[in-house]
Formats: C-alpha cells, structure tokens, sequence
C-alpha cells in the first residue's frame, strides 16, 4: 500500500525529471571541467545518450535505479500499488536500454551506463571511466 496519497503521489512523480537530473548535471559539469567536450541529449543519436562525444562515438547514460530497474528481481516483488503498469513500463525499459546498447555497439559506438546513485557516490570513479573511453579511442586516432 502506498503511504501517500493519491495526489501527493501524483506531485512526487510530477517532480521526476527525465533530462538534467541533479546526477547527470554533476556528471557533466565535472566532466566539462575537466576539460571534456560533449554534447548533451542529441537526438541524432539513436537512445538520445544524456551525454555524447561524437567524435569518439561514446555514448553516456545516467540512469535511474528505478525506472530502468536495478536489481528489478528483488525490486518487482516489492511494488504494492500499480503493479501490472510498473512491471510493463519497467521491463519496457529495460527491454529498450538493451536494444539501444546493441544498436549503438554494432555501429561502433561505445556505450557507458551508469546508475544515478553510483554517479553520485562515485563520481571520480564514473569520471574516470569516461575518461578512460575516450582515450582508449583517442590511442587508435591516427593524427598524421
């Protein structure tokens, strides 16, 4: 049973950003202070990636624990209210993050997901994982 109410549910879901959350904001200022350029939400993009580096074909997710299911097995059995439409959205999504992983992969892309709350607890760690991507690809460059 959900402890709010229908309409103080209603707020709260309201309040979910699906762009330019606080995790992927502070992501992306640390990466672009740091002297890396990206671009953000680029809909030529197949996934519209929350941030991409065109040049060197990355692709970055920042995403959300619950809306693309992290530890969905453990998280399903847990929901109470609304459960059919929660199981269909969720699955949905995970469905579609792995058709977008493999799109992207099998056109060179490399693909970055990271969970909010591991950006936010990790954020040198998550930095340094994109850092690394791009100079993996930066190595096979030829600059002649």
């Amino acid at each position: 049973m959900d402890n709010l109410t229908p309409d103080k549910r209603s707020k709260v879901m309201r309040a979910i950003k699906s762009k330019d959350t606080r995790e992927e904001v502070l992501l992306a200022k640390a990466l672009w202070h740091r002297g890396n350029r990206y671009r953000k939400h680029d809909k030529s993009i197949i996934g519209t990636p929350d941030l991409s580096f065109k040049k060197y074909k990355i692709a970055v997710f920042v995403d959300g624990e619950f809306f693309h299911g992290k530890d969905w097995e453990t998280l399903k059995l847990r929901l109470n209210t609304n459960k059919d439409f929660w199981h269909k959205k969720i699955e949905r999504n995970i469905l579609k993050d792995q058709q977008v992983n493999e799109h992207l992969r099998s056109n060179g892309w490399i693909v970055l997901r990271f969970w909010s709350g591991d950006v936010k607890t990790k954020l040198f760690r998550t930095i340094r994982a994109v850092e690394i991507a791009i100079e993996s690809v930066r190595n096979k460059i030829d600059y002649k």
